[in-house]
Parts: structure tokens; C-alpha cells; sequence
């Protein structure tokens, strides 16, 4: 095999596994997984030996999941994720007065990895990290899907926690990663001075992890 031949084989294999993550909670089947890459059943089975060798993935027949080795890298990967967006978080969590975080989609749900609480008031937000709900609630979780355009963040009132309100941006243009910046108050937030804040503060962590 050529660099070349192994060059566009290792990008099809990270293709490949890019479409089981895609396929969120659903198993992909393989007919699905060749329509995604854009290569024969064949293909896509031979590129599953040693991502199933690897733990990478998990075949059930004919279905395909993500496997539980993705677990073990993505250890890796969080604690370097928390460790970059704490300055950027910090920041912001001074700046409006609540509590920030860096959430990330795992599946259909969105994960807390990172939460920075401010210092200086009186009372806020015990956000923690490891926290879950559904990406179609909160402003963390729905600002993750936000398209380009119009003001470029998300609001919440009182959908995770009664009285609790929400603003959210996505982390845009970083590959393989989709995540959002947010803060979250007990206090009314005026989403027109906050909102280009969390923008600010979710383009600073891209260009961060983009380096």
C-alpha cells in the first residue's frame, strides 16, 4: 500500500466513524454507513475490522454503534477541553455576574464539562460539571444546533431549573466538535448585553482549540 492508498484509507475509516457518531443514539446499519461515505457495503465492512479491533465501534449484525474504547480517549480529551476554556469562562463568569459553562453534545444529550461560578455575588447558579439534559432544552443544548445568522445566541427561562435563565452560543468552526458557551443567573439576563458576551467568549475558546 502506497502513503497515498493509506492516506485516503485512514481518512474513510475516520468517515466511517464519523457517520455511527452521527447516527446519535440510533445504530447505523451498514447500507446507511455506505451511503454516507460514499463507498460499497464491502468497503465499509473491511473498514470496520480494525475499528471494531480497536474498540473504536461495536457491530451488532448488520447495525453499527459506537464502542465503549471511545470512552477511554475521550477521557483524555475533556480534561485538555476543561483546561482551555477555564480562563475564557472565568472572564465571562466575572464579567455578567453568572455562572459560565462549556457544555458539549454527546449523543442527544448535552454533557457540562466545564463551569466557572463568579466571584463576586452574592448568590448563583450551582451548575455542575457532568450535568445532562436534552439537547432540545436549555439554552446550552439548543444554541449547539443554532444555524448562522440572526443574533447568534439562544435564551432560556425556567426550563432546567424553575426561575433559572439561560444564554448560550455555539463554538463554531472547530472539527469534530460541537459545544456551546453559556452563562446561567437566577437573575433576569438582559439577553441584548449578554448575548454578544457569550458570542465573544464562545469565538475566543474556537480560535483556542483551532490553534
Amino acid at each position: 500500500m502506497t502513503s497515498r492508498e493509506g492516506s485516503l484509507t485512514l481518512d474513510r475509516g475516520l468517515a466511517l466513524l464519523q457517520a455511527v457518531a452521527d447516527a446519535g443514539g440510533d445504530a447505523a446499519t451498514i447500507s446507511e454507513l455506505a451511503v454516507a461515505i460514499g463507498a460499497s457495503r464491502a468497503a465499509v465492512y473491511r473498514l470496520l475490522v480494525p475499528l471494531s479491533e480497536r474498540g473504536l465501534v461495536w457491530r451488532d449484525g448488520t447495525k453499527v454503534r459506537l464502542g465503549v474504547g471511545l470512552l477511554r480517549l475521550a477521557g483524555q480529551v475533556l480534561p485538555q477541553l476543561r483546561d482551555a476554556a477555564g480562563p475564557v469562562l472565568r472572564e465571562l463568569a466575572e464579567k455578567v455576574g453568572a455562572t459560565a459553562h462549556l457544555s458539549v453534545a454527546q449523543g442527544t444529550q448535552a454533557l457540562a464539562v466545564a463551569v466557572v461560578e463568579p466571584s463576586w455575588t452574592s448568590f448563583h447558579v450551582a451548575y455542575r460539571v457532568g450535568s445532562r439534559h436534552s439537547l432540545t432544552s436549555g439554552a446550552a443544548g439548543r444554541a449547539m444546533s443554532l444555524r448562522p445568522g440572526g443574533d447568534g445566541w439562544v435564551t432560556s427561562t425556567g426550563e432546567l431549573e424553575a426561575g433559572a435563565s439561560g444564554v448560550a452560543a455555539p463554538v463554531r468552526g472547530v472539527p469534530g466538535l460541537k459545544a456551546s458557551v453559556g452563562v446561567v443567573s437566577l437573575e433576569p439576563l438582559k439577553a441584548a448585553e449578554v448575548g454578544p458576551q457569550v458570542v465573544a467568549a464562545a469565538g475566543r475558546l474556537a480560535d483556542i482549540l483551532k490553534v
